[in-house]
């Protein structure tokens, strides 16, 4: 059951295997539906996912009721709500689950508990923190730098399983761009 979030765990971390029989338990089974919504905006985000099969997005939806995408994690990586996971504030966004999804979570108390018990731990959450903050700056400087077709040609480039495996409305949403510029831009392809 932990095979992939140990290998994911030890890539970044270097870990005994007593650490990890210690802190793998804290992570429980989940699955979740096409489409399901695991936090609705105005709840607390409390778990701290890992897909183990299937993406889930974290969005948003503005004022107009357009949603924007800002993050698509697929197989392997974690997602949260992570403003309201660390502030304990309501969620501002949402995450759902695009496909049905296999995935495993811990909850904000347990890791802040793991956090306080062992340093390796925050070394862990560091990686994340960094990754997050790294990933999101480089979308926000990509919308402000590049056109729509430059930031369609390198999601093409750098992330094919975005186009390949998620709804056009999705893709749009996390380009930034309208449902009808995507597909001029596929149509030139």
């Amino acid at each position: 059951m932990y095979d992939q979030l140990t290998q994911f765990i030890k890539e970044k971390v270097t870990i005994s295997d007593e650490d990890l029989e210690t802190i793998l338990p804290f992570f429980k089974p989940l699955s979740a539906k096409k489409n399901e919504l695991l936090v609705s905006h105005g709840e607390l985000g409390q778990q701290l996912y890992f897909v183990k099969k299937g993406c889930l997005r974290i969005f948003f939806i503005n004022e107009e009721g357009q949603e924007s995408t800002r993050f698509l994690a697929f197989e392997n990586h974690f997602a949260s709500a992570l403003v309201s996971f660390i502030t304990e504030a309501p969620a501002v966004e949402y995450v759902q689950a695009m496909e049905d999804s296999k995935l495993l979570y811990i909850n904000r108390k347990d890791f802040f508990y793991l956090l306080e018990k062992y340093p390796l731990w925050e070394q862990f959450y560091r990686h994340y923190l960094e990754f997050a903050y790294v990933t999101n700056t480089n979308r926000l400087m990509s919308f402000i730098t590049m056109d729509a077709k430059t930031r369609y040609e390198n999601l093409l480039k750098e992330r094919p399983i975005v186009v390949q495996r998620l709804p056009n409305k999705v893709v749009a949403s996390y380009l930034n761009i309208s449902q009808e510029t995507l597909s001029r831009l596929k149509s030139k392809k």
